[in-house]
């Protein structure tokens, strides 16, 4: 439902929403590793694009490129045990947060 343009759902209009909590970085780590589908402990792109979406990524897709591009440091195109932290890192300093 809108009112004047803006959407109920954005929380502007009518009704309180309880306010938006930080996640932690592990909460993070642990919610980018429900989305290894194939259970390889490797996060590819569609994988890493399905979190973001899930995070709430405006562009999910974009997410999942810069996110390969800050935590991917063997180029191999995926994240790694090794490499995750780097993610959540970079995920963290975006500011994800869940209602």
């Amino acid at each position: 439902m809108q009112t004047r343009g803006i959407a109920n759902e954005c929380g502007r209009i009518g009704g309180h929403k309880p306010a938006p909590i930080p996640y932690t970085e592990e909460q993070l780590k642990g919610m980018f590793w429900r989305f290894d589908k194939n259970g390889d402990r490797r996060l590819s792109k569609q994988e890493l694009k399905a979190a973001f979406k899930e995070l709430g990524a405006l562009i999910p897709g974009f997410r999942a490129n810069r996110g390969l591009h800050h935590a991917d440091a063997n180029g191999d195109g995926y994240i790694s045990d090794e490499e995750v932290d780097k993610l959540v890192k970079y995920a963290y300093q975006l500011g994800y947060k869940v209602n």
